[in-house]
């Protein structure tokens, strides 16, 4: 699909606990040839561990460059980051909501028959466990999952609502993230359910993946991926 140019614009989103959320909708502007965009899954990105600074701004990159090609993408702050009220939970239990209220939002006011869900970092095992929370959600793709030991001790509670869903899944991963190592990957991925899809970044770091260098290159893969679904 050949690029356009895409808008950004703001929104509050509240929550099932009435915690009000700053988004953004990045989508395509309006191009009689783009009519088919249309039809493609909204993408709803969620942003890495809040507590450690992570925010929507992480993900303008990708967001944009998703808009650009046709897709409507959301960004958001979860609670307690940025214009967004509440606080944030250390291992990401409460975030579920936030997840949850904002797939559920874009599915009905963009509107989206179908949503991706893509979670970077920390973000991955929160989203991982709203993937089955929402129905209209069909495909699930991680940027760096912490799966490693240590980080297990926060997101652990985590594992088991993406590894159990049916959903298409797709682990975006450096092999020199210092938080998973790839033998890690690969035996949790040993247990999941439905279609499991891995891409592994060759000599790339967890934080380096998740700068801009990278956002092109995450945009082809999610493109790739949503496209077979």
């Amino acid at each position: 699909m050949s690029a356009v140019n895409c808008g950004v614009r703001h929104c509050t989103i509240e929550t099932s606990d009435g915690v009000k959320l700053h988004a953004k909708i990045f989508e395509p502007e309006e191009v009689e040839e783009e009519s088919s965009s249309k039809d493609n899954p909204a993408v709803v990105l969620v942003h890495p561990y809040s507590i450690l600074g992570g925010c929507q701004r992480l993900l303008r990159g990708i967001a944009s460059g998703l808009a650009s090609t046709g897709y409507k993408a959301v960004t958001f702050d979860m609670r307690g980051v940025g214009k967004s009220t509440g606080k944030p939970s250390l291992t990401g239990s409460k975030e579920i909501q936030d997840v949850v209220a904002v797939c559920k939002w874009a599915s009905l006011n963009l509107p989206a028959d179908r949503i991706l869900l893509v979670g970077s970092s920390a973000g991955a095992p929160i989203a991982g466990s709203a993937v089955d929370k929402v129905e209209q959600v069909v495909g699930y793709v991680s940027l760096g999952y912490p799966f490693g030991l240590l980080a297990s001790i926060l997101f652990g509670r985590h594992h088991k609502a993406i590894l159990r869903s049916p959903k298409p899944k797709l682990f975006v991963m450096g092999t020199r993230d210092g938080f998973t190592s790839v033998k890690q990957l690969k035996n949790k991925l040993k247990s999941a359910a439905g279609r499991v899809e891995t891409c592994l970044l060759e000599g790339v770091s967890h934080f380096q993946m998740e700068g801009p260098a990278y956002d092109a290159e995450m945009v082809d893969l999610i493109l790739r991926f949503v496209s077979s679904l």
